[in-house]
C-alpha cells in the first residue's frame, strides 16, 4: 500500500461509513507526505459527506507531515499515532485539537 493507495481508496471509504461521526468535525485536513510516493492531500470535512483530492487546497486548518514509510504503518496499525508524534515521525501544524480526532478519520 502507498499513500496515493490509502487516500484513493480507504478514505473515501471511510468518508461513507463515518459519516455520522466526520459530519461533526468540520475542519480542513491537508496531508504533506515526504519521501517515496509522497504527495499532498487535502482532506475537507466542511463539506456535505467530506472530499479528498490530492494537492494542497491552500486552507487547512490542521496540516500534517510525516514521511511515507512511516504514514503507512501508522494507517495499518503498526505504528501508534501519539508515539509517532512524541518522536517526530508525525508533526502537526494548525489547530492540535483536530489532530487528535484523525484517528476517526483515518
Amino acid at each position: 500500500m502507498t499513500p496515493k493507495d490509502y487516500f484513493d481508496t480507504k478514505v473515501p471509504e471511510n468518508l461513507k461509513t463515518k459519516a455520522d461521526k466526520l459530519a461533526s468535525i468540520n475542519a480542513i485536513y491537508e496531508f504533506n507526505i515526504t519521501g517515496d510516493d509522497g504527495g499532498v492531500w487535502t482532506l475537507d470535512l466542511t463539506q456535505p459527506g467530506g472530499k479528498v483530492c490530492s494537492g494542497s487546497g491552500g486552507s487547512a486548518t490542521c496540516t500534517v507531515t510525516m514521511d511515507s514509510e512511516n504514514f503507512v504503518k501508522l494507517v495499518t496499525g503498526q505504528l501508534n499515532p501519539q508515539m509517532a508524534f512524541m518522536t517526530g515521525k508525525l508533526k502537526v501544524a494548525g489547530n492540535m485539537g483536530l489532530a487528535l480526532k484523525l484517528t476517526s478519520v483515518l
